[in-house]
């Protein structure tokens, strides 16, 4: 399986200029870790050097000794089957694994329920992209976390025309999202035409709690995945990636 593979974007300028570029993506799939013949967890990956996962997982995870592993390939993921010398961390830790996790599929035990089909998102009229450079602009004096220790991402609703109504920080994009939507939940705010802008790449999580929450459009400052697009595309959500005050690459539903 192939660790990247292009995509076609549309590149928009600050004063509209649109020309169509085709960038690398990184490709992102599920990778089943199977630990003992217990399904352990199912992590996000690039399917590359899986060996070196497997090692290192295991050691980061302490659970031990790694003396065989096997990599499956599936319809849509891997298959990583490690063997330990011994079986009982692998058991203990299971049981605590889901309040360990810092992402939004690592836990879940097999690739269908990692990849579960999205909900197609309604036809909706799109902000402008020139609606995202004016909330790029302003982003940064909505993160005073991130001001004082450089090591937070944040999560932004943005109006139509790209005023920033509310944002929330995390030193986790995922939790930074999370966030949001659900301070978005509390205060009965919708999305009216708006759109999410996130100070991190676009991966397949995040384009899943956008879908779920609604959002039309997602902006991110970094690139997207494989995966991402893929997903973006079935339910019909459009992006904006390596949005910079320079260019965006925009991808409409």
């Amino acid at each position: 399986m192939d660790a990247v593979t292009p995509s076609r974007f549309s590149r928009i300028e600050p004063d509209g200029a649109c020309t169509p570029v085709d960038r690398t993506l990184a490709v992102e799939v599920p990778v089943a870790v199977e630990v003992n013949g217990i399904g352990y967890a199912v992590m996000m990956a690039t399917p590359a050097d899986l060996e070196d996962f497997a090692w290192g997982f295991v050691a980061s995870e302490r659970l031990g000794e790694v003396i065989d592993f096997e990599t499956h390939a599936a319809e849509r993921g891997m298959i990583l089957r490690i063997t330990l010398a011994s079986g009982d961390p692998v058991i203990e830790r299971v049981r605590h694994r889901t309040t360990d996790s810092s992402c939004g599929l690592c836990g879940i035990d097999n690739l269908e329920a990692a990849l579960r089909p999205l909900p197609g998102l309604p036809m909706a009229k799109l902000a402008e992209p020139q609606a995202v450079f004016r909330a790029l602009e302003s982003l940064r004096g909505y993160q005073p976390l991130n001001a004082r220790t450089g090591a937070h991402h944040a999560a932004a609703l943005c109006a139509a025309d790209g005023t920033i109504r509310l944002a929330r920080e995390d030193v986790g994009r995922h939790n930074a999202f999370d966030k949001l939507i659900g301070a978005m939940a509390r205060d009965g705010l919708g999305w009216d035409g708006g759109f999410a802008l996130l100070s991190s790449r676009c991966s397949y999580e995040l384009v899943e709690k956008a879908v779920l929450a609604g959002c039309p459009l997602l902006a991110a400052i970094s690139a997207p995945t494989a995966l991402a697009v893929e997903a973006a595309r079935e339910a019909g959500l459009a992006l904006a990636v390596l949005a910079r005050g320079d260019a965006l690459l925009w991808m409409a539903p």
